[in-house]
C-alpha cells in the first residue's frame, strides 16, 4: 500500500512540471520596468546605469551582446526587487535594438528588447532660451481641455474633475495647448513654460504637477508621450521653444517605488518613514547654502526635511539616485528636444549634486540653458546660483538663469507706495538695478511679475491698470527674460481670496467647450481685459524685433517728480521706456538728457504709433510709455 505521502510516477511528472512553469514565468508574467526605457549613439553622456525593476530580479544575471555596447558593473540594491546595470557604449555602437537576458539557474532565460537610438539633431542644435525670447508660463490642467475623453482615467487615485473646486483637476491637457498654439505666438511669446506634465497619481491635488510619481511617463489626464512631442513639434514650427518644468528635490508619495524602496538611504530621513514617524519638514532656510556661519542642524534641514509630507525629499547623495536623477533629465531633453528646463526649488537639494547636474547638461547640450528657482528677494544671494560667480566658497552652479525675486518685489514695491521720501517709489527700481554688478549676466536672469506660486499681478497692485502696464512694461524692455503668465494678459485676479493658489492657477476663460468668455477670440472679454491684451501683445511682438531690447546697452537716470527713463541703446536703435507714476499727464524737460545726443531726432510711440520728435520738452500721460527711433541705414 503506498504512502498518502508518495507521489505516483505522473504526479511527479506534473508537479516538476509545474514547477519548471512557475519559474519559466516568474519573470514573463509581471512587469519587467527597465529606465532609462532608451538610450542614443553619440551622447556625451555614453556610461549609462539601467534601473531593473522586477520581483526577486536580484537572482537573475543580466548579459548582453551587442558591438559597442559593453556591460561593465552590476549592482545590487538593500531590495532584492532591483539591479542596476552599468552600460558604456562605444563611439563606434550603432542605432539598433538589442536583447538584454536575464538569467537565472533552473529557470528559462528571460530578456528586454533595449533601443539605442539615433540623435534627432546634432547636441550643439539644442538652443536654449535666452534674453531675446519671452516666455509664457502655462498651468495646463488648467489652461484648456482639448480631449474631454482623458479627463478621467479610472486607474489612478485622483477621478473627479470639478471646475468649481479649486483643488480638483479641471481637465486643461497636452492638446489644449496644441490646440492654442497659434494665439501663443500671435501674441508674441517664443517659449512655453509649463509646469509638470509627469505622472501625479496622488489621492488628491494632483493638478499642479509636482508630486511627480513616475519620472518616464507622461500623466494619462494631460496625454501621453507621443502628444507631448508633437507639442513640442509643432510648437518649434511655429517659432516656440518647449520648456520643461523638472523637480530634482521630492517626489510624490504615491510614486511606483515608495513600497519598495531600492536602497536604505534612497530618500532622506528614510529610517523615520519606515517605521511610520514623524518625518521633519524642511525649515526652508536656503541662505545656509551660502552662510559662512550655518549650523550643521539648520543646514541639514534646510536640504534634507521633507517640502511636505506628501513630497518625500529624495537623497542624491545616493550616487544611483544621481546617476538616474541626471540621466532621467537628459532623456527628456533629447526625446522632447527641449528649447529649455526649469529647476524647482533649486537650493533644496543637495548643491554639489545639482553642480553636478547642470554641469552633465551643459555638457551634453553646450548651448541649452537652465532657468533654477530661488525664491528669495535678496540679490547677492540669487546671484550666488548664476553660473561665472566668483563665489568665496569656490562653488560653481553650472547654472546659467536664475529667477529675478528681487526685482518683482521691488517693482511691486515701487508702484503700489507713493514716492514720498528717501528710497521710496521708483527709487527702488532704480538702486535695485543699480545692484545688477552682483550679476555675472544680468540679461540671463529671468523676470516675471507673477507666476504659479504668488498672487496675481493684477491682484498685487490692487487691480490697478495703469500700474499693470507700467510693471509689464518695465520687465518686457529690461535687459532681462522675461517670463508672463497664463492669463495676465487678460488681468486675471484672485483679490477675493489672496494667496489661494488653486484660485492663483484658475482657468483660462475659453478653454473649455460652453465657457461664455473666451479670452482666445476676445470674445466677451471686458474693454479694459482687451486692451490690456492688445497692450501686451503689441509690446511683446515689437520686443521680438528690436535690437535694442533685446541686446541694447540700458542707461537709466534716476527718478524726478514721479517719473522714471530708462534706454535702451544698439546700433542704429534707441529705446525709451517712461514710468509716469502722476496722476495726470506731466511735462517733463529732455535737456537732462542730452548726453544722449537724441535733439532731433524723430521717434514713434510702440503702443499707439504717434510720432514724436525729439526737442525741449514732452507731455508724458500717466503709465508706461515706450518710443523707439531707427536710424534710416543708408
Amino acid at each position: 500500500m503506498k504512502s498518502k505521502h508518495v507521489l505516483s510516477a505522473s504526479q511527479f511528472v506534473f508537479s516538476f512540471l509545474f514547477l519548471l512553469n512557475l519559474s519559466i514565468t516568474e519573470l514573463k508574467a509581471q512587469d519587467l520596468r527597465i529606465e532609462p526605457p532608451n538610450w542614443w549613439v553619440g551622447m556625451q553622456m555614453n556610461d549609462i546605469q539601467l534601473l531593473v525593476h522586477a520581483d526577486n530580479i536580484s537572482t537573475y544575471r543580466p548579459e548582453l551582446s551587442y558591438k559597442g555596447v559593453e556591460l561593465t558593473k552590476i549592482h545590487k540594491a538593500d531590495s532584492p526587487n532591483y539591479l542596476f546595470i552599468d552600460l558604456i557604449i562605444a563611439d563606434e555602437a550603432q542605432p539598433g535594438r538589442f536583447e538584454i537576458k536575464f538569467k537565472k539557474k533552473g529557470a528559462k532565460n528571460q530578456s528586454f528588447t533595449y533601443e539605442l537610438k539615433s540623435r534627432p539633431k546634432p547636441a550643439e542644435e539644442y538652443f536654449g532660451f535666452n534674453h531675446t525670447d519671452a516666455v509664457y508660463l502655462i498651468t495646463p490642467d488648467r489652461f484648456a481641455n482639448g480631449n474631454p475623453e482623458n479627463d478621467v482615467v479610472e486607474s489612478m487615485r485622483e477621478t473627479e474633475v470639478d471646475r468649481t473646486d479649486n483643488y480638483a483637476r479641471h481637465g486643461g491637457d497636452i492638446q489644449g495647448i496644441i490646440d492654442h498654439l497659434d494665439y501663443v505666438a500671435d501674441m508674441g511669446f517664443t517659449s512655453i513654460w509649463s509646469s509638470p506634465l509627469l505622472t501625479n497619481d496622488m489621492k488628491s491635488s494632483s493638478y499642479h504637477g509636482y508630486a511627480i510619481t513616475d519620472f518616464y511617463e507622461v500623466d494619462p489626464r494631460f496625454g501621453d508621450l507621443e502628444l507631448y512631442k508633437k507639442l513640442s513639434k509643432q510648437a518649434s514650427e511655429k517659432g516656440i521653444g518647449l520648456i520643461m518644468d523638472m523637480v530634482a528635490n521630492h517626489c510624490g508619495s504615491g510614486h511606483w517605488w515608495m513600497q519598495d524602496l531600492p536602497f536604505k538611504d534612497w530618500l532622506n530621513f528614510q529610517k523615520l518613514y519606515e517605521e511610520g514617524k514623524s518625518i521633519p519638514n524642511s525649515n526652508h532656510k536656503r541662505s545656509t547654502n551660502q552662510d559662512p556661519y550655518a549650523s550643521k542642524h539648520d543646514s541639514k534641514l534646510n536640504n534634507q526635511g521633507w517640502f511636505v509630507s506628501t513630497m518625500p525629499d529624495l537623497n542624491q547623495n545616493n550616487p544611483v539616485l544621481a546617476q538616474y536623477i541626471i540621466q532621467n533629465s537628459i532623456w527628456w531633453v533629447e526625446t522632447l528636444q527641449l528649447h529649455g528646463i526649469r529647476q524647482d526649488t533649486y537650493p533644496y537639494p543637495d548643491k554639489a549634486f545639482m553642480s553636478d547636474w547642470a554641469g552633465a547638461i551643459m555638457k551634453e547640450y553646450p548651448n541649452f540653458n537652465i532657468v533654477g528657482e530661488e525664491w528669495t528677494t535678496d540679490q547677492v544671494l540669487v546671484s550666488y546660483w548664476q553660473e561665472g560667480q566668483h563665489n568665496k566658497d569656490g562653488y560653481d552652479s553650472n547654472l546659467r538663469s536664475v529667477m529675478d525675486f528681487p526685482m518683482q518685489m521691488k517693482i511691486v514695491q515701487a508702484l503700489n507706495e507713493g514716492n514720498e521720501g528717501w528710497g521710496n517709489g521708483l527709487t527702488k527700481i532704480y538702486e535695485g538695478l543699480a545692484n545688477d554688478f552682483n550679476y555675472p549676466e544680468p540679461k540671463d536672469i529671468m523676470i516675471f511679475m507673477d507666476n504659479h506660486d504668488m498672487d496675481r499681478v493684477f491682484t498685487q497692485l490692487n487691480e490697478n491698470v495703469q500700474k499693470t502696464k507700467m510693471a509689464l512694461g518695465l520687465i518686457l524692455t529690461l535687459p532681462r527674460t522675461p517670463q508672463v503668465y497664463y492669463g495676465t494678459e487678460i488681468l486675471m485676479e484672485n483679490s477675493d481670496q489672496r494667496g489661494d493658489h488653486g484660485l492663483i492657477r484658475t482657468d483660462f476663460p475659453g478653454g473649455w467647450n460652453g465657457d461664455t468668455v473666451n479670452a482666445f477670440t476676445g470674445e466677451n472679454l471686458t474693454p479694459e481685459q482687451l486692451d490690456f491684451q492688445s497692450f501686451l501683445k503689441a509690446l511683446l511682438n515689437f520686443r521680438k524685433t528690436s535690437s535694442a531690447l533685446q541686446d541694447g546697452k540700458m542707461i537709466h537716470f534716476a527718478p524726478f517728480d514721479g517719473i522714471y527713463a530708462i534706454f535702451r541703446i544698439h546700433k542704429d536703435e534707441t529705446t525709451v521706456a517712461f514710468l509716469n507714476t502722476n496722476s495726470k499727464t506731466t511735462t517733463i524737460d529732455l535737456s537732462r538728457f542730452d548726453e544722449l545726443e537724441l535733439s532731433g531726432k524723430s521717434f514713434t510711440e510702440v503702443i499707439e504709433g504717434t510720432d514724436l520728435l525729439w526737442k525741449e520738452q514732452i507731455d508724458l500721460k500717466p503709465g508706461f510709455t515706450l518710443y523707439s527711433h531707427l536710424t534710416e541705414l543708408k
